[in-house]
């Protein structure tokens, strides 16, 4: 299940986790697209979850993370690893093009 993060939790659930990849969901209750992809974004996080650590951010009720990573459009997953951004993926995908992408990112 994917762990909901916050401004006051990100640094330490996802820029200081260094035993695997972290995907993030950027999101809003709001966006329609958001919706759709959230049971991706649970099936991801049960399929990937020994190589990678799923998390989802409200955008609206999280803005100072939002805006430092300059979030423009959601849905936006962004995969870190060690702290560091390794690829952002933006808009909704079927879950098929979002598992190749993730297996190509992390096998590399």
């Amino acid at each position: 299940m994917a762990l909901t993060v916050s401004d006051a939790t990100f640094s330490k659930e996802v820029l200081q986790e260094a035993s695997r990849f972290v995907l993030v969901d950027f999101w809003a209750e709001w966006c329609g697209p958001c919706r759709m992809l959230a049971p991706i974004i649970e099936s991801i996080s049960k399929k990937f979850e020994a190589t990678v650590k799923v998390c989802k951010l409200d955008t609206d009720a999280n803005p100072e993370t939002s805006q430092h990573l300059q979030i423009t459009s959601i849905p936006c997953c962004i995969l870190f690893k060690d702290g560091r951004e390794v690829s952002r993926l933006i808009g909704y995908k079927p879950e098929s093009q979002f598992s190749e992408e993730l297996i190509k990112l992390i096998s590399i």
